[in-house]
């Protein structure tokens, strides 16, 4: 089989590009060439989708990349930011290095300093490879009522907590997208990290109107908890998710991922992905009240020079006193020029 590469360009590619996609049990929704035009409208970033194809024109592996450059974090290349996932598909190992050699001459051309592959699992990469972070599942019943029944006490007192305090759910479409970006930037700024711009999300919103939702709780009307949600296959995905933290006491953010799995389980989703964290914090062990358990994500780099992997996250220590001030901020100040820097944030 003789294996030429080549770059998605044409619209009439990606018809083929996503039926390569779809004939695959391990890609992510992200893989979908819908995305790239997402990342390009609101973001203005430069993608490169390359493709292998053989000499019946047939697709034999598939690289979504996205150059992120800017002055303050440096010229680099991601499959995919943004997102929780991402990485090469591959039919054969001849076809991956084809799709790996095409990205590391690319990312020379370009002056890159490395690439970020976000891959679910473990593949035969001869590339460093970091294991910092997992994805937090839990399968679905049928019914949500056997979920429910196998929940802590604890955590069904605080869902109640909140219910008894009248709030209400509301699940829906681009409909609820100022209110889930009124929480969602609030809560980012209160942790000290840029946000993005609410057009984000509303391309998202455009771009895949069937499959995503926001849903937002309520109290007297007011928004105190939201999450976005994804899905794909069989898997629904909250990527995106806040809490307004003066209202923590009435624990708004139980009745979210209650409402959530309940709708999950309702549209007959058989997995929910409550995003990736990191083992052993905060979000970690919330995220396993309810019943999710970890799956190791493998991220592989190459680096132009050598040396050790990039670390541009807010774990890094040279970011400290830049997210204190961050949260000290006003809020509208952090939403006119939060988007500008998260942008470039893989």
């Amino acid at each position: 089989m003789r294996l030429k590469i080549t770059e998605m360009k044409a619209s009439s590619e990606e018809i083929a590009w996503d039926r390569y996609v779809l004939s695959q049990p391990i890609a992510s929704g992200y893989h979908l060439a819908t995305w790239r035009r997402v990342l390009e409208k609101a973001l203005r970033h430069r993608t490169v989708y390359l493709m292998v194809k053989d000499e019946h024109e047939v697709i034999r592996g598939i690289l979504p990349l996205v150059l992120l450059s800017s002055r303050l974090f440096g010229r680099f290349m991601v499959s995919l930011p943004c997102l929780n996932y991402g990485g090469v598909l591959a039919d054969n190992q001849e076809a991956l290095e084809l799709l790996l050699e095409a990205a590391v001459n690319f990312s020379k051309a370009v002056g890159a300093s490395h690439i970020e592959l976000r891959h679910e699992r473990s593949c035969n990469l001869n590339w460093p490879c970091r294991q910092h972070k997992v994805s937090m599942r839990v399968e679905l019943p049928h019914q949500f009522r056997t979920m429910w029944d196998g929940f802590p006490s604890k955590l069904r007192s605080q869902v109640r907590r909140a219910q008894k305090e009248g709030m209400a759910v509301r699940i829906g479409g681009i409909d609820l997208l100022v209110d889930f970006y009124q929480v969602f930037s609030r809560a980012m700024r209160d942790i000290g990290t840029p946000v993005y711009g609410m057009n984000f999300f509303q391309t998202i919103l455009q771009t895949f109107p069937k499959e995503t939702r926001i849903c937002v709780v309520y109290w007297n009307a007011k928004p105190l908890a939201a999450g976005f949600l994804y899905g794909f296959r069989g898997t629904l995905e909250i990527p995106w998710a806040s809490s307004d933290r003066r209202y923590n006491h009435l624990a708004p953010n139980m009745l979210l991922y209650s409402s959530v799995l309940e709708y999950a389980c309702q549209q007959g989703f058989q997995l929910f992905d409550f995003g990736r964290s990191t083992p052993g914090s905060g979000t970690y062990r919330f995220k396993e009240q309810w019943g999710a358990k970890p799956v190791l994500l493998h991220w592989y780099y190459w680096l132009r020079d050598g040396g050790e992997l990039p670390q541009l996250n807010p774990q890094n220590p040279k970011y400290c006193l830049a997210i204190k001030i961050w949260q000290k901020l006003p809020l509208g100040l952090t939403r006119l020029i939060g988007p500008r820097i998260v942008k470039y944030l893989p």
